[in-house]
């Protein structure tokens, strides 16, 4: 089920590649919706949206981090190794 390459840092689960990029868009996508849906009724952010904020900034990072294989991010498969 889930297969580790130590010596690349590289990661699959169920055969598919797994990317920090990847992880970073739906990290940051579901805090961003998070925070959309926690405070729509409000004008103004309460401090419940410090964790929300925390999490689109970790997303952010873990994109930045993997940038140059944004290309891959999302591919089907093992892709290359």
């Amino acid at each position: 089920m889930f297969e580790y390459d130590a010596r690349h840092r590289r990661l699959w689960i169920r055969g598919q590649r797994c990317h920090h990029g990847a992880g970073g868009t739906l990290v940051a996508m579901t805090a961003v919706l998070g925070l959309v849906a926690a405070h729509v009724p409000e004008e103004k952010p309460s401090s419940d949206a410090k964790p929300l904020l925390a999490l689109i900034l970790a997303g952010g990072a873990l994109m930045a981090h993997d940038w140059e294989d944004r290309s891959m991010w999302f591919q089907r498969g093992r892709g290359p190794r």
